[in-house]
């Protein structure tokens, strides 16, 4: 997982940057600019809803939360094709609620600065969708599994990172909390990682990660960021 440290710094030169090239406003607008709440903050904040209601509703009726809150191949051929988005925002371990955010809140807020709020909330909930059926698919053509569940915002955290690491190749960030990296390398660590993990899981090892939905996270990064650079002339993303 990537721990970055400087991310802080970070948005905060982004933040001037982008300050500087907007005209001047009357104090009234930037103070309701500065009150409206992110894209980050609403997503982390829904995150811990379905989180708590893993205990409130999961102990009395556990069959709801696995049947509306799980993807797999299975439940999206029993229908069930909401569970495309509502994995995305489905932990069930604070371990992984709180890692998850962590490294979405580190990342994503950069990236929303970049994007502005309505790009960055489409770009979050397409990716989630794209790595839920990536998942799936994998399960049912590849692991032979088609009834394997899985939760979680990994798949379009995924995308998000390697995003930024297509933006910003060079700045630096720090491997599972240690290792000083360049953010392109790291990133690209980790997809080799899932890769690696993905084909352990395909000759029948028992790894309990959905290495597809991170793979499918990835690749639709990669899309959106050569799409996005395909549109501007000047290579940057529009906001």
């Amino acid at each position: 997982m990537l721990h970055v440290y400087e991310l802080a710094c970070l948005q905060y030169k982004y933040s001037i940057q982008m300050d500087q090239q907007l005209p001047s406003r009357p104090t009234q607008y930037t103070v309701q600019e500065n009150n409206r709440r992110t894209a980050v903050e609403i997503i982390i904040k829904i995150n811990i809803v379905v989180y708590i209601l893993w205990f409130l509703i999961g102990f009395p009726m556990p069959l709801f939360m696995i049947n509306n809150f799980l993807i797999s191949w299975t439940a999206l051929t029993e229908g069930r094709v909401w569970t495309l988005i509502t994995s995305v925002f489905s932990h069930n371990l604070l371990w992984h609620l709180f890692i998850n955010m962590y490294v979405f809140f580190g990342f994503g807020s950069v990236l929303e600065k970049l994007l502005g709020f309505k790009k960055f909330f489409k770009f979050y909930l397409i990716a989630g969708i794209f790595s839920s059926l990536s998942h799936a698919l994998v399960c049912a053509l590849i692991l032979h599994r088609p009834e394997i569940p899985a939760l979680g915002a990994s798949g379009a955290i995924s995308a998000i990172v390697i995003v930024f690491a297509l933006l910003f190749p060079k700045e630096k960030i720090y491997l599972f909390g240690l290792i000083p990296i360049p953010a392109l390398s790291g990133a690209l660590t980790l997809s080799a990682l899932d890769l690696w993990g993905l084909i352990s899981q395909a000759k029948g090892h028992e790894l309990p990660i959905g290495y597809g939905a991170h793979l499918g996270g990835v690749a639709f990064g990669i899309i959106y960021y050569f799409f996005q650079r395909h549109r501007s002339k000047a290579g940057v993303f529009s906001t």
